[in-house]
Order: structure tokens, then C-alpha cells, then sequence
């Protein structure tokens, strides 16, 4: 399959030195996801996870804010794409759109490569759905998260209230920001462990991220892969489970070129160059 880096209009896609960066590009409207960047991110995300040049996913978003969430024209517009005379088929379209919206998220997870959110000021509503799905999530100084929902009269539906718990490990905590809707500041984001690190400043937050997704770069891209692989089947899942799955991964994928490489390199102290 080619590795043509494709042309998204909703997103800047460029790759260098095994990293891809996706950035959300519609900065004039702060961001906001309408329907073509929901069907982009999914676009992007299996090229990236398809092209075996790519070995990290860095997401990051062009403008003032990150995003501003889901683009309220695009909600107000989803009667008209859900109308039918039969009350039940309408809401079965409706369920239709709440999972397809589901599964462009969920596509940062399938990818295979891992995801790294730079998150700048404003991360608001699905935005953070968005980056509940990344792998890590880095942020500027500046950078605030707001589960926006419950200020427009409704349930986050697209992962939100599902993955976050995971992430922070408070349930308290994830309740008070759904039923509030109340900002978390770049401080409070790092005490909570929403994000890995806060950098003082957009550059310094998009060097330093680049910087982390070079080192997952010039690891073994089977041995990644297969990391993510098992890190999402170990959450969902309980530590026997997880025992089983990475017993029969290794079964499979231990003995390759991979290994070999990084232990010969290892013994002559030098750095393994991989396979993609």
C-alpha cells in the first residue's frame, strides 16, 4: 500500500524521521470538529497506522487552541441527517452517528503506533474526548480541559466518561468534572495525571514532545507495537487475562530480527537500527 502522505482538509499531516505529526487545522474556528474532521482523524489515523515509515503519531492542534470540541453548526445540523417519519428509525440513526463519531476516536487506539497529544490552551468538550484516546498526553503552561458537555444539555458520549476514569483513577474526581463542566488548569492536569508533563511554553511543548516520539522512534517498531498492543488488552481486561495474552503475543512475535539486532548492538555498544 502506498506511503503517500495523504491531503486531509481539516488536517496538516507531514512526516520526518519516523514520526508523523497530525495537526487539527481549522484555526479560524478554534478547532471545532465539524463532520470532515471526524472522517480526517479517522483517515489519518490508519494512514499512519498502515505506513510502516511511521513509528510515533504526534497530534497537535494549529491556531489559538487545541480544539473548542465538537463544532456546534455540525450539532445543530444532526436532526436533519437523523429526520425520518418513523420515531424508532430515527433514533437507530442517531445511535448509528453516536458510534460512527465513537469509532473515529477509537482509531487513535487501534493505530498501532503510538499517539502523543500537544495539547495548547483550549481542550474543551471533545477535545477531550480526543485525547483520552492518545497514548500520553503532553501540555503547555496555558493549556485548561473542560468536560464541556453538561453546559450544552448533554451526556458525553464519545469516550469521555469511559476512558477517563482510567486515566486519573478517580471516579470522584471524573464525577465532579462531568457534573460541573469547571476547567482543569495545566497544573491541576499533571497532579491528576491527565497529562505527563507541562511545558512552559507552545514551542517548548511541541520540541519536547517530538523529542519524546524520536525516542519511540528508534525503539524496536515490533516490539511498540506489540507494548500498545498489550497495554490496551491489559486495561480492559484482568491481570490473568493479560498474563495469557502477553504469553501467547511473545509466543508469536518474540523470535524476530528485532531482538537479534538490539542484542548484538547492545554487546557492541551501539545503537540497533530497525526494520519498519
Amino acid at each position: 500500500m502506498s506511503d503517500a502522505i495523504p491531503t486531509l482538509e481539516t488536517l496538516r499531516l507531514s512526516l520526518a524521521d519516523k514520526v508523523a505529526t497530525v495537526t487539527l487545522n481549522r484555526p479560524d474556528k478554534a478547532n471545532a470538529m465539524n463532520w470532515q474532521m471526524w472522517q480526517d482523524i479517522r483517515s489519518a489515523m490508519q494512514w499512519a497506522d498502515r505506513t510502516p515509515g511511521v513509528r510515533a503519531v504526534v497530534l497537535q492542534g494549529e491556531g489559538k487552541h487545541f480544539t473548542s470540541g465538537i463544532d456546534l453548526t455540525m450539532m445543530m445540523g444532526l436532526q436533519g441527517q437523523i429526520q425520518d417519519d418513523c420515531d424508532g428509525r430515527m433514533r437507530e440513526k442517531l445511535r448509528a452517528l453516536i458510534l460512527e463519531l465513537q469509532d473515529t476516536l477509537t482509531s487513535l487506539e487501534r493505530c498501532r503506533k503510538p499517539v502523543l497529544a500537544a495539547i495548547h490552551s483550549g481542550c474543551v468538550g471533545g477535545g477531550v474526548d480526543l485525547v483520552s484516546c492518545a497514548d500520553m498526553r503532553y501540555c503547555s503552561a496555558d493549556a485548561y480541559f473542560t468536560i464541556k458537555e453538561i453546559d450544552i444539555g448533554m451526556v458525553a458520549d464519545v469516550g469521555t466518561l469511559q476512558r477517563l476514569p482510567k486515566i486519573i483513577g478517580s471516579q470522584g474526581l471524573v464525577r465532579e468534572l462531568a457534573y460541573t463542566g469547571r476547567k482543569v488548569d495545566a497544573e491541576e492536569a499533571l497532579r491528576i495525571g491527565l497529562v505527563n508533563r507541562v511545558f512552559e511554553s507552545r514551542d517548548d511543548l511541541h520540541a519536547g514532545v517530538r523529542e519524546i516520539a524520536l525516542q519511540i522512534a528508534a525503539k524496536s517498531p515490533l516490539s511498540i507495537r506489540g507494548t500498545k498492543e498489550v497495554l490496551n488488552h491489559t486495561r480492559d481486561h484482568s491481570v490473568a487475562d493479560g498474563l495469557q495474552h502477553i504469553a501467547s503475543w511473545n509466543a508469536a512475535m518474540l523470535m524476530s530480527k528485532d531482538l537479534t539486532t538490539a542484542m548484538m548492538a547492545s554487546m557492541a555498544k551501539q545503537t540497533p537500527e530497525f526494520k519498519d
